[in-house]
């Protein structure tokens, strides 16, 4: 009894250990690893079924299932899903085209990678960007039939539920300025 008790605390602490770590990351302001911004804890991976993370949990509930029923199916053919980013916050989207402008020189050559607050998917839950590569290729090719879609050219990650299940996708934008 005693000895299981002790295997149950040891098993315990890895988690308060990693708990622990993630908080300090929020404390420090960075959106990327701030959950309540829509950002994961570092060292932390998001899949369709990490609901009690804002970044999955905020998504719109039809595109959460969407996601939910193509992971379940990719696994089986051994392709894990992974989101890399879900839902955000106004701010934390304004933060990633703040950064977007200083890497491309100009809001305009940022639009094409970075939408602004107020046009994103991301902000209200109704946009998803996927990882790793091997998993945007199968979404690629077999998202349709859970209503998944790539919407941007330049963007194999970034998907939203564009058809209904079995329907065919539109055609992909150049980018997210146009």
């Amino acid at each position: 009894m005693l000895q299981n008790k002790i295997k149950n605390v040891l098993l315990v602490l890895p988690v308060v250990v990693v708990a622990g770590c993630s908080g300090l990351a929020v404390l420090d302001g960075d959106p990327d690893h701030d959950p309540a911004q829509g950002g994961a804890p570092e060292g932390v991976t998001l899949t369709p079924f990490d609901t009690n993370y804002p970044a999955v949990g905020n998504l719109d509930a039809a595109l959460r299932k969407a996601l939910q029923d193509a992971a379940t199916d990719a696994r089986q053919r051994k392709v894990d899903i992974h989101i890399a980013s879900g839902w955000r916050t106004k701010e934390y989207q304004q933060k990633l085209l703040d950064a977007g402008i200083e890497k491309y020189g100009s809001l305009e050559k940022a639009r094409k990678y970075v939408n602004t607050p107020e046009q994103s998917t991301h902000v209200s839950g109704k946009a998803v960007d996927v990882a790793p590569t091997r998993a945007d290729d199968w979404l690629i090719q077999h998202g349709a039939k859970y209503g998944l879609c790539q919407v941007y050219s330049n963007e194999m990650w970034h998907f939203e539920l564009l058809t209904t299940p079995g329907g065919k996708c539109p055609p992909t934008r150049t980018d997210a300025a146009g």
